[in-house]
């Protein structure tokens, strides 16, 4: 089923096997402008902007999710079994849920802990844990190392409420269930590669702090997520 619903492509061949994935429309572009060669544009439906292009010679490709886990799950689901793509490295930003993660710092998800249904509804898994992809996550953690980025390595709390009523319940969520920080697609992502046999990792940029009540501005969260998108480019093939 080529092209998709929500994807335009119309061979496999327009997508490589790995696609970086951020929330934004505009940073896939910034992605794409900033840090790739030989570019082309492979999907516009609904601005959710899609390119590939070569990074240090190798093919890859990016992506935009859109927000939450019933968008980003259909996206992933799509390059996963329709274009056959094998990894999908979600690169986004999250709040942290305690003083020992700042602002800017990058964290990777050995998991994800979520109270969403969206696993159950999709594919009957019934756990509220899902773990990345080891391979993937051993991989970022090297390259990390050899550019000479931290990065925590945390579980995190994918969310599907941005608003919550109850602004402290991140307190329980952190002391229950070890999550330090939250977003709201990697146990989505998660999912689909683990119901389609794929890859999936989420390296994230600390936007705001919970804990701390620090925030940065949209201009900053455009310019200044770099180091975890020099990071992921690093699986180009």
């Amino acid at each position: 089923m080529i092209p998709t619903p929500h994807i335009e492509a119309k061979s496999k061949e327009e997508i490589a096997k790995t696609v970086l994935m951020p929330g934004d429309p505009l940073r896939a572009k910034f992605i794409a402008d900033t840090f790739l060669e030989d570019v082309v544009q492979f999907n516009g439906v609904r601005n959710v902007l899609g390119y590939t292009g070569t990074y240090k010679g190798r093919r890859i490709s990016v992506m935009a999710s859109g927000m939450g886990m019933p968008s980003i799950g259909i996206y992933s689901y799509e390059l996963y079994k329709f274009y056959e793509v094998e990894n999908i490295i979600r690169i986004g930003s999250c709040g942290g849920y305690t003083a020992d993660v700042n602002l800017y710092d990058v964290i990777l998800a050995k998991d994800a802990w979520s109270e969403s249904s969206f696993a159950k509804v999709q594919g009957g898994y019934t756990k509220d844990v899902i773990e990345g992809s080891k391979e993937l996550n051993d991989k970022l953690k090297t390259y990390a190392d050899e550019l000479g980025i931290p990065m925590h390595v945390e579980r995190i709390h994918s969310s599907d409420v941005f608003y919550r009523e109850t602004s402290d319940e991140y307190k329980e969520i952190y002391s229950k269930h070890g999550c330090v920080a939250v977003e709201m697609e990697a146990f989505a992502l998660f999912h689909n590669a683990k119901v389609l046999g794929k890859n999936a990792a989420c390296l994230l940029t600390v936007s705001d702090n919970l804990a701390t009540h620090e925030a940065t501005t949209s201009e900053e969260r455009q310019n200044a997520f770099t180091n975890m998108m020099k990071i992921a480019l690093e699986l180009a093939e």
